[in-house]
Parts: structure tokens; sequence; C-alpha cells
């Protein structure tokens, strides 16, 4: 498996590089020890591609998930209760789990369990790695790694994606690199976050930028300032 192309929102990358340089060496690892091919399993059971040999998202899911288990990589999930009460709900959302059912008990209203759920995390990073419909992309941008950004468990968010040209060889749906920029409107996330695109197909056509001291002092400033502003506005 290759690494194709990035964006790097708010210097996501480049706070990786700087800051946690290992973690971003083992994601390139784990991406570029993966045999895509092994995972061409699925028989196509649509009407124009009937019996061709396409890759499996689950398969390709299944690898990543073991090649990341093997770096000490682990899912993650945040736990909170909910009401119908919008105020309420910004009273409690930084309070532990207990102390939020409290509140909500105590308020005369029926606490809801939830929970926030995200693929990867060490030290502080989070990883997502999306071979599934597109609606699921904005899901882990706005919803996953934002709700573990503002609870103060992550400093930068890394969504996995497949190019196009991946994406044409797997089933229909599935979302791709280029399409998401449209679809879940990236640039405007409120915290640091990293896109890699992958492929089989071709060699890498960029596996990296270089970044500047400007860059990162910027970041480091914009991510507490939106980090603050996103705690008071909730």
């Amino acid at each position: 498996m290759r690494i194709v192309t990035f964006y790097s929102h708010l210097n996501g990358l480049e706070f990786l590089k700087v800051h946690q340089r290992a973690l971003w060496t083992e994601i390139r690892n784990v991406i570029t020890s993966l045999n895509a091919k092994a995972c061409r399993t699925k028989v196509s059971e649509e009407i124009r591609t009937s019996g061709k040999p396409l890759y499996s998202p689950i398969d390709m899911n299944t690898a990543m998930k073991r090649a990341f288990a093997k770096h000490g990589w682990s899912q993650r999930r945040t736990s909170y209760w909910v009401t119908s009460d919008a105020k309420l709900i910004r009273k409690t959302l930084h309070m532990p789990p207990d102390q939020q059912k409290s509140e909500i008990e105590a308020a005369g209203l029926e606490p809801i369990y939830s929970y926030n759920q995200t693929d990867f995390v060490k030290n502080r990073v989070a990883v997502e790695v999306q071979f599934g419909k597109y609606s699921f992309v904005a899901y882990d941008l706005f919803v996953k790694h934002l709700a573990f950004y503002v609870g103060d468990v992550i400093d930068v968010g890394v969504e996995i994606l497949p190019m196009k040209e991946l994406q044409a060889e797997m089933s229909s749906g599935v979302s791709y690199y280029e399409g998401s920029f449209t679809t879940s409107s990236a640039r405007v996330a409120v915290y640091p976050l990293f896109r890699l695109s992958l492929s089989e197909l071709h060699p890498s056509r960029a596996t990296g930028a270089g970044w500047t001291t400007e860059g990162i002092i910027d970041h480091t400033r914009t991510a507490q300032r939106t980090k603050l502003q996103l705690r008071k506005t909730l």
C-alpha cells in the first residue's frame, strides 16, 4: 500500500513531524507494510462488474487493525450522558459521566447513555481508517475527531482514505479522498487534521511535505485559540 498525497489542515502533519515524529513513522510503516493485493478477495455482484474481483473493505480494515495493534495503537471510547435539554447538555458537556447523569436526573429529565469510539489512538493522536460510505467521513471529522479534541484526549486527528483510482476497484459507495473535500467540507474543521490518501496502483506522488518553524508556531497558537473558543461555545 502506498501513500499518494495528503491534506494538512491547521498544520496537522507538521505537528506530527515535530511533536510526534515516532508516531508519524509508525503510521507510514503500517501503511507501506500492507499487501493490498491480498485483500482483493471480494467478487462483485453488481450488474456492470459482475464476477470481477474487488478489494474488500472488510479485509483491508482487518489488515489495518492488525498492523496498528502491533505498534500499540488501540480503540478508544468516550462515554457520556445526554438528554432532551440542549442548555443542560452544554452545562454537563465537560463533566465526568457519573456527574453528567446525576445533573440530568436532578433536573427531572431522563439520562440517555451514549459514546464515541475511534479506530486507533496512541499518545494523543487519533487515526480513523475509512473504507466505508461517503457519510462516514463527515461523521469521523465532525463527531469522532472533534469530540476527542474538545475533550482534550487528542491533539491531532488523522483520516485515511483511498484515492479514486483505488476506490474504483472496490464496491460502489465507498468514500474516496478527492470527493471528500466537497462532501464533508474538511476545510472548516476547527482542529488539527491530517488526511492521507492510499493507492496500490501507482507509485507515490507525494509522501510528505516540508514544515517550517513559522508553521508550527501558527498551528500551536491557532489550535489553542480554537479549543478555548469551542469550550466556551459548548
